[in-house]
């Protein structure tokens, strides 16, 4: 059976198309349009969460970012995109922090915002201000690290940590909007991002109305229309 990434375009799951470029794995790759913003209902039947990324493989049906990642990684591989215990305690630890920084403090930090923002609580309301502060304390934190490596977020090579934090700090900003004149690290990084090959075909195959370069630049992009008129 063929492995199939179900993408929901504008999405996460664009991580994993990009993943299997990496890998330069063969895949089966559905596309599904949001209705106008959330997933349509072809998408929300897949799995009982009905959120994206789902894969299919056989009688395999699966949700969740990271388990995506490491089931592709240790089924399909080889690839590159790893750094084990061999590689050093300081090394391994590192790059399982920044694997699971992006969707288990980062994203929905910046979710939490984004759903504050639009429910319409003030700036000045003390919940929004601890999770804006909770966000830039992110943003911040990914900067310091990049300036350290001057590459990747586990060190000097691309790996899965890189993968998963790709959609937060470019796709997602046309849902939240952000700024990265302050983070000089983070638009180099983007930009590095950019220039990787299997990243350009995942996206050209699974978002080819995007504007990348719109997404990848220092210069917030233009929300998406639908997050007006909710």
């Amino acid at each position: 059976m063929t492995l199939t990434i179900h993408h929901l375009q504008v999405s996460q799951s664009e991580r994993i198309v990009w993943l299997c470029e990496e890998l330069n794995l063969p895949y089966d790759l559905k596309l599904y349009q949001r209705s106008p913003l959330l997933s349509p209902p072809e998408f929300r039947a897949l799995h009982p969460i009905g959120a994206a990324p789902v894969i299919t493989d056989g009688d395999v049906v699966l949700a969740e970012t990271e388990a995506i990642v490491n089931y592709i990684i240790h089924v399909y591989g080889p690839g590159d995109l790893t750094v084990g215990p061999q590689a050093g305690k300081k090394a391994y630890a590192d790059s399982l922090y920044w694997f699971h920084f992006t969707n288990g403090t980062f994203q929905p930090a910046v979710g939490r915002c984004m759903a504050l923002q639009f429910s319409g609580i003030d700036a000045s309301h003390p919940t929004r201000e601890r999770y804006e502060k909770k966000v830039t304390q992110c943003y911040d934190l990914i900067e310091a690290r990049l300036s350290e490596t001057k590459a990747w977020l586990a060190g000097d090579k691309l790996t899965a940590a890189d993968i998963v934090m790709g959609f937060s700090l470019s796709t997602m900003r046309r849902f939240v909007g952000r700024d990265y004149a302050a983070y000089p690290q983070i638009a180099a990084y983007l930009q590095r991002i950019k220039g990787r090959e299997a990243y350009r075909r995942a996206m050209a195959k699974g978002d080819p109305e995007m504007d990348v370069e719109e997404v990848m630049g220092v210069k917030s992009p233009e929300l998406f229309e639908a997050l007006e008129k909710q």
